[in-house]
C-alpha cells in the first residue's frame, strides 16, 4: 500500500520551537534521523502519514493546522489577491504563489489578513457587518462546541419524534416561564419576533410562516440555554465594535437554532441518504428553503465532515445581501458585482422554481472555479412589507456528482457559463447576460 505523505516542513519546524527542541532532540523523539528532519522542515521531504501519527501521538498535535492554508482559500485564494492590479508590475505568477505558500504558510496568512482587512482599494473605512463575516469564515462557519451542546439539547428533548415547535415552546413554558403568543401583523408593525418579559412572552408575528415560527422559537430556546457558549464565542471572535460583536453574536445564535432543529448527525446522515436533497431536507426537518442552505454551509464537524457548500442571498434589485462561504473556498464578490446571466437572478421569473447551473467564476483568480449552483425564491414576511429573496447554494463541480438536484446536468467545465468577475470590472465582449432565462434548468 502506498503510504500518503504531504509537505509539512513549516508547521513542523514551528511545533519544535515551540516545545524548545533541538533537531537532533525531536528526530530522537520521533525515531527518525536529524538530517531527515531537516529535510523535512525544509519541505524537501514528505511528511509521512507514519511520522505524522508520532508527531500527533508525542506533541499532542493538531493536525488540523497542517491544512491552515484553508482559512485564506489555499492557492486559489492567495492567487486572487496577488492578482490585485497593485500587483501588476511584479509578475507574481502561480507556481511563484505556490511556493511562497508552502514555504511559510503563517507568512502568507499574515499577507492575506492584511490584505482583507486594508480592503480592495486600501479604503474602505470600518465595516462591522463585513468584520463580523470574516470572523465568521475564519472558523469557516462551523462552531464545533456549540454545535455539539445544540445536538445535546435536541436529544434531550427528542426533538426528532415531535412536533418540535410544539416541543420548543413547552421547553419555554417549563424552563423558562415563557409562553408563546401570535399575534396580528397591525400589533407587530415591522417586526417578526418580540421578548415580553413583562409578560413572560415571545410574541410571532402571524405573518411568519410555520418554519420561520418554529426557528424564533429555537432562537430563543439556544439563546436562554447556550447563552455561554454564544458570549464565549463572541469573546473569542477579537472584534473591536460593538456593533460588530452584535452582528456575530447574532449569527451564532441562529447558527444555535439551526442545530436544534437539524442537529448534527441526523441532518448529516439524512444529506448522505438522500444526495443532499434540498426538496427532501426541508420536509424531513420542517425547514425553509433559506434555513436548509444555511446549514449546509456549517457541515465541517472533524471527522464527520458534509460537503462544503457556500450560500448566498440576494435582493430583488439584485444587490448580495448575505454571503457565507462555509468551507467552500468561495470569496465574497467585489462590492457591486452583478452576473444577470446567474441563476439567482433568473430564480425571479420562476417563483418558486427549483433553478439549476454549472458556471465558473473567481474574482481576479488565475483559474476561475468551476460551481454546480442551485437557488430558488423565497418570501420573507413579517417585516415593514412582505418581500422576495433570492437563496443560491454552491458547490465545487468535482464534489457535485452524487447531488439529487445535480442529476441530468452536465458538470463537464466546457458546458459551465463563464461569469467573469462581475459586471463592474469585466468588459467580455460574448457575455450571455441578456438571456438568463435560457441558462437555467428549472425543476421542482
Amino acid at each position: 500500500m502506498t503510504e500518503t505523505s504531504l509537505l509539512a516542513g513549516p508547521a513542523l519546524r514551528r511545533l519544535r520551537k515551540r516545545e524548545g527542541l533541538t533537531q537532533a532532540a525531536m528526530a530522537a523523539s520521533l525515531g527518525i534521523s536529524p538530517s531527515y528532519l531537516n529535510l523535512i522542515e525544509r519541505n524537501q521531504r514528505p511528511l509521512s502519514a507514519r511520522v505524522l501519527v508520532q508527531v500527533i501521538e508525542r506533541f499532542d498535535f493538531d493536525p488540523r493546522t497542517l491544512r491552515e492554508d484553508e482559512a485564506i482559500g489555499g492557492i486559489d485564494g492567495l492567487v486572487r489577491r496577488m492578482s490585485d492590479k497593485r500587483f501588476a508590475d511584479l509578475g507574481i505568477d502561480r507556481e511563484e504563489v505556490q511556493e511562497f505558500l508552502a514555504a511559510a504558510p503563517q507568512a502568507a496568512a499574515a499577507f492575506a489578513r492584511l490584505y482583507d482587512t486594508a480592503g480592495e482599494a486600501g479604503a474602505r473605512g470600518d465595516d462591522p457587518v463585513a468584520d463580523a463575516r470574516q470572523a465568521i469564515e475564519r472558523w469557516q462557519n462551523h462552531f464545533a462546541d456549540l454545535d455539539r451542546a445544540a445536538e445535546g439539547m435536541s436529544d434531550e428533548l427528542r426533538l426528532s419524534r415531535s412536533d418540535t415547535g410544539a416541543a420548543l415552546a413547552e421547553r419555554l413554558r417549563e424552563q423558562h416561564q415563557l409562553s408563546v403568543r401570535i399575534l396580528p401583523a397591525e400589533v407587530m408593525p415591522g417586526i417578526v419576533h418580540r421578548l415580553d418579559l413583562h409578560a413572560r412572552q415571545l410574541q410571532l408575528s402571524e405573518m411568519l410562516p410555520g418554519a420561520a415560527r418554529r426557528f424564533q422559537i429555537a432562537r430563543q430556546v439556544g439563546a436562554l440555554e447556550l447563552r455561554d457558549e454564544i458570549e464565549l464565542l463572541t469573546a473569542g471572535a477579537n472584534l473591536n465594535t460593538a456593533e460588530a460583536r452584535d452582528k456575530f453574536r447574532e449569527h451564532v445564535t441562529d447558527y444555535a437554532a439551526a442545530a436544534l432543529l437539524m442537529p448534527y448527525r441526523r441532518f448529516l446522515r439524512a444529506c448522505e441518504q438522500t444526495g443532499y436533497d434540498v426538496n427532501i431536507l426541508q420536509r424531513r426537518f420542517a425547514s425553509s428553503f433559506d434555513q436548509i442552505a444555511q446549514r449546509l454551509t456549517t457541515l465541517q464537524r472533524v471527522g464527520e465532515r458534509g460537503l462544503p457548500f457556500f450560500s448566498a442571498r440576494f435582493g430583488r434589485t439584485g444587490r448580495m445581501v448575505h454571503f457565507s462561504a462555509g468551507a467552500s473556498g468561495a470569496v465574497h464578490p467585489i462590492e457591486g458585482a452583478r452576473w444577470p446571466a446567474w441563476v439567482p437572478y433568473a430564480a425571479f421569473e420562476s417563483r418558486g422554481s427549483l433553478l439549476t447551473q454549472a458556471v465558473t467564476f473567481g474574482e481576479g483568480e488565475a483559474v476561475p472555479k468551476h460551481w454546480f449552483t442551485i437557488a430558488r425564491t423565497i418570501e420573507v414576511d413579517g417585516a415593514a412589507c412582505s418581500a422576495r429573496k433570492s437563496v443560491v447554494l454552491g458547490l465545487e463541480a468535482r464534489f457535485a456528482g452524487e447531488l439529487a438536484q445535480a442529476r441530468g446536468i452536465s458538470l463537464d467545465p466546457k458546458d459551465a457559463v463563464p461569469l467573469g468577475v462581475g459586471c463592474p470590472r469585466c468588459g467580455r465582449a460574448d457575455c450571455l447576460t441578456p438571456a438568463p432565462q435560457r441558462l437555467a434548468r428549472a425543476g421542482m
